[in-house]
């Protein structure tokens, strides 16, 4: 069996570098913003002073999470006094006040959903480990309206959306899950966890035939199977991960098992590709290690994930289009 990849201190420096790199540049950028009249028109920054850069406002927050967790997994990071003194910078009460303005226009309501919401809320959890809570405290207000969405949206939601990219709600409820815990909303954690056994629970013998698509950054089939297991009771995720892909020992479905190839990593949407590599890599090793030690699965899966991380770890920083993103679900991967 090939050696596992782990998150080295010298690959928590690469990608904190890049990340530091990225989170001020505003431009280009890609806003998801309704113009509601001409005074609307503004810049990036002026709409959200915190997540303005990283080409989008959701690569932005899951840039700081990723810096938040590498701080507090290397908190002797050569650029650690930079990253503390870039949310020390940011996380203050005017600059997340502006964010959650900006959230209350009605032309907001959708801003992000699901996928911003959740890299929010796991960018509060995060802090909620750091420097005696200060920096989570600052942001509290924001979570607590991301929270509140998905508080609301859930109940409406009467099907899940299942694919490869950021619409996707299985992603959302994973992450909401680990927030709701560190948070003890215990309403939200049952909310969440009711909405995955509604739209997933019956799910059975997943082909996976769609997959890839050419712009997935997640496995609609694997990203399933993570959000399960977070959600579910062991005794409850394996039964039903054994209905919903039971072919797993022979190698099947097989796209599932083959890295996926990205032909341009200048193109956004290609470079999504690397996305689904890494993404992979990370719900199959959370899942490995949801399997009992003498599961025949966990070995293929293992080498599996390794594959895919190997496919994806050198182009982290091959173009913009990849490196103002891409590391936090090599992260993500490396430390499922």
């Amino acid at each position: 069996m090939a050696a596992r990849s782990n998150l080295t201190p010298e690959l928590a420096a690469w990608f904190a570098g890049v990340a530091l790199g990225h989170v001020r540049q505003e431009y280009p950028n890609k806003p998801d913003h309704v113009l509601a009249g001409p005074d609307d028109a503004r810049t990036p920054s002026a709409l959200h002073p915190v997540f303005y850069g990283s080409y989008d406002w959701h690569s932005c927050v899951h840039s700081y999470w990723m810096l938040a967790r590498l701080l507090r997994r290397f908190p002797e990071l050569p650029v650690a006094g930079d990253i503390r003194a870039l949310f020390d910078e940011q996380f203050v009460v005017e600059k997340v006040a502006v964010e959650c303005a900006y959230l209350a226009a009605p032309t907001a309501r959708g801003f992000k959903r699901p996928y911003g919401w959740a890299w929010l809320l796991k960018l509060a959890e995060e802090l909620s480990f750091h420097d005696q809570g200060h920096w989570s405290r600052m942001l509290a207000p924001l979570a607590e309206i991301f929270a509140q969405r998905f508080r609301d949206f859930l109940p409406l939601a009467t099907y899940p959306v299942r694919g490869g990219a950021h619409f996707n709600t299985a992603f959302g409820l994973r992450m909401a899950a680990d927030y709701a815990a560190v948070a003890e909303d215990s309403a939200l954690a049952s909310l969440v966890r009711d909405t995955g056994k509604r739209w997933y629970g019956e799910d059975a013998d997943c082909p996976a035939w769609g997959e890839p698509s050419g712009d997935d950054f997640q496995s609609p089939a694997l990203i399933e199977a993570e959000c399960m297991r977070r959600l579910l009771p062991a005794n409850d995720f394996l039964p039903w991960f054994g209905r919903f892909l039971p072919r797993i020992a022979q190698g099947e479905p097989a796209t599932l098992f083959r890295p996926a190839t990205v032909a341009d990593r200048t193109d956004g949407k290609i470079a999504h590709l690397d996305g689904l590599n890494l993404s992979r890599a990370w719900c199959w090793r959370s899942i490995a290690a949801a399997l009992p030690p003498n599961d025949v699965r966990r070995s293929a899966i293992e080498e599996n994930a390794e594959r895919h991380l190997q496919a994806a770890l050198p182009h982290i920083a091959s173009d913009y289009m990849g490196a103002h993103w891409l590391a936090s679900f090599a992260v993500l991967a490396l430390e499922a």
